[in-house]
């Protein structure tokens, strides 16, 4: 019985190594569910959830992966923007970055692309929140996989993760 009880846990509720880290954390955190579909895909997997959940897109994040040469980090910008590698570089004292291998993101990260959350990633990889994030009182961040996002504080979220926020986001 024990063991059953173990497995509803983990698929209770869409519970994700996201929300994990986040309860284990001990870290307030609301989640949002919206039906995912492929029609917005030139618009991005962000825009999609600022849309349907009634966000400002200023409010809602994407997370990308980038390779320094030497590493993989993360960065968190608003999906109405794009990260500027040169910035990221600079967080993290690298002298450049570029876009890392989706395929190598999806391993790393353990989430599928368009679900890749900054939290509950298989492998910790330093990460970098663009500082626009911290006018807000609440982002949304994937929650780990297509259709869900969780709103959680910048600052919650720069202490869970450990990471750092600079200006690496353009528009």
């Amino acid at each position: 019985m024990g063991g059953m009880a173990k497995k509803k846990h983990e698929k209770g509720a869409g519970s994700t190594p996201a929300t994990v880290q986040l309860e284990k954390a001990g870290v307030p955190f609301k989640t949002y569910e919206y039906a995912h579909s492929n029609d917005h895909m030139d618009d991005g997997y962000g825009v999609e959830a600022a849309t349907k959940l009634g966000f400002d897109e200023h409010q809602v994040f994407k997370t990308l992966m980038a390779d320094t040469g030497s590493e993989r980090v993360v960065g968190v910008v608003p999906v109405s923007g794009h990260m500027d590698l040169k910035a990221l570089a600079a967080a993290v004292g690298a002298k450049k970055a570029s876009m890392a291998d989706p395929k190598v993101a999806m391993r790393e990260s353990g989430y599928v692309v368009g679900g890749i959350s900054p939290l509950g990633q298989k492998t910790r990889h330093k990460t970098v929140l663009d500082e626009s994030a911290l006018q807000f009182d609440q982002i949304l961040v994937s929650g780990g996989k297509r259709g869900l996002s969780v709103g959680v504080n910048p600052q919650d979220l720069l202490k869970v993760l450990n990471a750092v926020a600079a200006p690496i986001g353009t528009w």
